[in-house]
């Protein structure tokens, strides 16, 4: 006589979750915050040693030059390094043949009747970023001359936002990309009627 052993449906199905489950924590490689902020992504926010404000720079990356008040210290863009961006940019400035921008995040969402943007605020402090000597630059209305992107030199997209009053900038939204040292290597505004 043959004697069959079946087991109940139950712990086949929670077998091949286990499995599955399994399957899936052995694919990862996150090994904290610190893999989160390295593959892209970027930590919570850690306290100031103060205890003031919160600090948006990786942990270990010491802040690099100055900023103006109201900004993070350069150098903290690297948490952004290798990823594009959506940003207000507040203020912009060059010194020492470079390009500063001074960055928050913000989203985007589609114009509910025009073929357009609608700029959300972002909130928080800013961060000032660098451009490379070579970052290219697209500009479209209200910044630039046409609905459509154009290309235009830093220079001129620093006198053109500088120009415009600081309640029409935070009405205003850049896509970003940067490399892998966390300096803007484009900007393009968003056409914003």
């Amino acid at each position: 006589m043959r004697v069959v052993h079946r087991r109940p449906a139950t712990v086949r199905c929670l077998t091949a979750l286990t499995l599955g489950m399994l399957a899936l924590t052995g694919c990862s490689t996150d090994d904290g915050p610190a893999a989160a902020t390295a593959s892209g992504t970027s930590a919570a926010p850690a306290p100031s040693p103060d205890g003031t404000a919160p600090s948006t720079a990786p942990t270990g990356t010491a802040p690099t030059g100055t900023a103006p008040s109201g900004t993070k210290p350069i150098g903290t863009g690297a948490r952004w390094a290798g990823t594009k961006q959506f940003v207000q940019i507040d203020d912009a400035r060059t010194a020492d043949g470079r390009t500063y921008l001074s960055v928050r995040p913000a989203q985007k969402k589609p114009h509910p009747q025009f073929e357009a943007w609608v700029i959300v605020p972002g909130e928080g402090p800013y961060t000032e970023v660098s451009m490379t000597e070579d970052a290219q630059v697209l500009l479209s209305v209200p910044l630039g001359d046409a609905k459509h992107p154009a290309a235009y030199a830093q220079a001129d997209f620093v006198g053109r936002l500088t120009a415009r009053p600081s309640s029409d900038r935070a009405l205003l939204g850049y896509d970003l990309s940067f490399d892998g040292e966390g300096r803007v290597t484009r900007v393009q505004s968003l056409y914003t009627p």
